[in-house]
């Protein structure tokens, strides 16, 4: 495949919203059509049998390809590598071989559920340690960066990476992080941290349990506010309020009316003060 391919017009663009197929067993290629079906266009997976089923995922691009809904080019692909300690049983590598050869052997397993020859975004899900980079990270990250070279990966990121780990690998990568996916509380200012050196360095932040971690700030006196003045649901409140943020949001619904919903959020403009007080707000 040719290196210039992340150059290419006939490649998906950076989507606005991404579908997330965590913790979906055997519904994943279901949820997945559905997922297309409703409007999403970025689909997020990773080949962690555990908390995945990527092959699931690949089934209803397939299915969604044969009946003529979209083409591969319309359709930004975004996969992990997992560390063992991630990991069940069911491995995509050899444990016992070195983690540059079970990167290129997860990679290779990915393309295969997933039916392609490249992916548009490939992230490390998570250091192996939560304390700094250790060797392994640096391994990992080498060889995703030579994935990248060789143009079978579009873009790298990296995900669950506190902000000391992150200005590591900023710090020494060749090949820096494009995204970087993290869960997103509301008690830390939305990551604010983090965000701040995306900003920062260039790299799209990718927000994901926005809904699910901050349950109690959502039920506050803030958003209630809001979902009243807007008229709209908290749902899409958060989501349009990620966006504003710079934030790129993930959702992991089942619902294909909350599907519709979710994307609906593009419709709704919240004012600056209430982006602000959203930044800023507790549970209390």
């Amino acid at each position: 495949m040719p290196n210039d391919l992340w150059q290419s017009t006939k490649v998906a663009p950076i989507p606005s919203f991404l579908y997330g197929t965590a913790w979906k067993e055997e519904r994943t290629q279901a949820l997945t059509r559905l997922a297309f079906e409703a409007g999403f266009r970025g689909i997020d997976t990773a080949n962690q049998r555990k908390h995945y089923f990527e092959a699931g995922v690949g089934a209803a691009l397939r299915d969604a390809l044969r009946s003529g809904l979209l083409t591969r080019a319309e359709v930004f692909l975004q996969s992990k590598f997992t560390f063992l300690g991630g990991q069940d049983d069911r491995l995509p590598y050899d444990r016992s071989a070195p983690v540059t050869r079970q990167v290129a052997q997860s990679f290779d397993s990915s393309l295969v559920h997933l039916g392609t020859d490249y992916l548009d975004s490939y992230v490390l899900h998570g250091p192996s340690s939560r304390s700094g980079l250790t060797a392994a990270d640096w391994q990992a990250w080498r060889a995703m960066e030579a994935l990248a070279v060789s143009g079978k990966v579009r873009f790298l990121g990296v995900s669950n990476v506190s902000l000391g780990q992150l200005q590591a690998l900023y710090a020494e990568a060749a090949i820096p992080p494009a995204f970087v996916q993290n869960r997103c509380y509301a008690k830390t200012g939305w990551d604010q941290g983090v965000r701040a050196l995306c900003r920062a360095r260039g790299s799209t932040y990718q927000g994901f349990s926005l809904l699910t971690a901050n349950r109690a700030e959502l039920r506050g006196p803030v958003a209630q506010r809001i979902a009243r003045d807007t008229g709209r649901p908290i749902e899409q409140i958060v989501f349009r309020f990620c966006r504003q943020l710079g934030i790129l949001p993930l959702t992991g619904t089942s619902s294909s009316d909350h599907m519709r919903l979710d994307l609906a959020a593009s419709e709704l403009e919240l004012t600056s003060d209430d982006v602000s007080a959203l930044e800023k707000m507790s549970g209390d």
